[in-house]
């Protein structure tokens, strides 16, 4: 725990270090409680929900019983609002009448998911929508939606019948897969004996595209699909324009000593984490960008730092999902796989990120893999079942926080 915990407090202000201090502690108090909730056996649940505001905003608080990931299916455009949670179910037959921009609600159950279904009393869109964990007196986990007027007729709809059975519900949205080849264009990378970085992180990408939507569960985007140049923070901006569920940058490592060979994955630093509050709060309008209230600064800097320190700890879940997928594929690995490092490439506070080193270019027995089309598929069908063991293990990524500790 004392790496999660180190800061350089010459750098932070006694507020700016307070805030970040009940922030964690927060986040803590909650994932002890994600903890007991798993060692007990419980099933996920969706316990109520909840509505307060008025018409001009209206915010939905959704009680859960257990952590969730949450996506949009429709964001209010055609009369509704519809989300899905993975990995709880509705508490039995759940609908009724809602507040100020909700005219009414249900919710169903399908594909392992929960599926939020708001009809829209006029135009609205969701302002932001953010998880909370139990903490400061509440002993359960919350998903908030926040709506906010847009001065239109809300698209006309019917209410909400009961809801059906599982099986006639729709499947809630698949997770989205940014995967980032690296460099590119007029940064062709390190070098080998035989090939050029940006050629070989460009085949893996495409190869592990190939696998992904090969399963039919994934939603899968490049950050480029050909020999271009893109910027690296340009490469955060699409995975989060995107509302990308993991993002994932592929490298090819090089050394001076040939004979250093093997895959390695890093996450974000602590160092790393207070460059991206830095870069993410440098304007006036960080907090719209990363869909805050904005009506109170050190109320929004809590939601940051509670927002990054999940996204960290999810990082941390989807490294060690991904090392365990290509430790069983007998992919060489080095002595110390999991790495963390301030990489431009990680900085996003939002949105759950790795590098994968998959191999030293420099060294003959990894280039060869690396440009070998069958090695490659094989190197990529083991990231792809990292992924896949990330995905059915939502929870474990909270469950991490009471026990990770400096990483070595």
């Amino acid at each position: 725990m004392y790496g999660m915990l180190r800061f350089d407090l010459s750098r932070w202000g006694v507020r700016e270090w307070t805030m970040t201090a009940l922030a964690l502690v927060v986040f803590c108090f909650g994932a002890l409680a994600a903890g007991r909730g798993l060692a007990a056996g419980n099933a996920g649940e969706v316990l109520r929900l909840r509505f307060g505001g008025d018409a001009e905003r209206t915010r939905v608080v959704v009680d859960l019983d257990s952590n969730t990931r949450g996506a949009v299916v429709s964001g209010g455009a055609d009369g509704r609002v519809v989300g899905a949670l993975t990995g709880v179910a509705p508490h039995g037959q759940m609908g009724g009448a809602g507040t100020g921009l909700v005219r009414d609600y249900r919710v169903v159950a399908g594909g392992g998911a929960s599926r939020i279904e708001l009809t829209l009393a006029t135009g609205a869109e969701i302002e932001r929508r953010f998880l909370l964990p139990p903490g400061d007196g509440v002993g359960h986990y919350r998903y908030v939606i926040d709506l906010k007027t847009t001065g239109r007729a809300a698209a006309v709809r019917p209410a909400a019948p009961p809801p059906p059975s599982s099986r006639n519900t729709a499947p809630a949205e698949r997770p989205l897969i940014v995967i980032d080849a690296g460099h590119g264009g007029r940064d062709p990378g390190a070098r080998g004996s035989h090939s050029s970085e940006s050629a070989i992180t460009l085949a893996a990408a495409q190869a592990l595209k190939a696998e992904l939507e090969r399963t039919g569960r994934y939603r899968v985007r490049l950050t480029r699909d050909n020999d271009s140049y893109v910027g690296l923070y340009r490469r955060v901006e699409i995975a989060r324009a995107a509302d990308a569920d993991l993002f994932i940058s592929l490298h090819a490592d090089a050394g001076s000593d040939p004979a250093t060979r093997g895959a390695s994955v890093y996450t974000l630093s602590e160092q790393g984490a207070g460059r991206a509050v830095r870069e993410f709060t440098r304007g006036d309008n960080w907090h719209r960008e990363l869909r805050l209230p904005g009506r109170d600064p050190s109320v929004d800097r809590i939601l940051l730092d509670m927002t990054q320190r999940t996204t960290q700890n999810r990082s941390a879940q989807l490294a060690r999902t991904l090392l365990g997928g290509l430790e069983e594929a007998d992919h060489p690995m080095l002595r110390r796989s999991h790495r963390d490092a301030g990489l431009a490439v990680l900085l996003a506070p939002d949105v759950p990120a790795v590098l994968l080193e998959m191999g030293f270019i420099t060294n003959p027995e990894d280039e060869r893999t690396l440009n070998d089309e069958r090695g490659r598929r094989r190197l990529m069908r083991a990231v792809a079942n990292g992924i896949d063991r990330y995905f059915r293990d939502p929870t474990g990524s909270l469950q991490m926080a009471a026990n990770t500790g400096a990483r070595g």
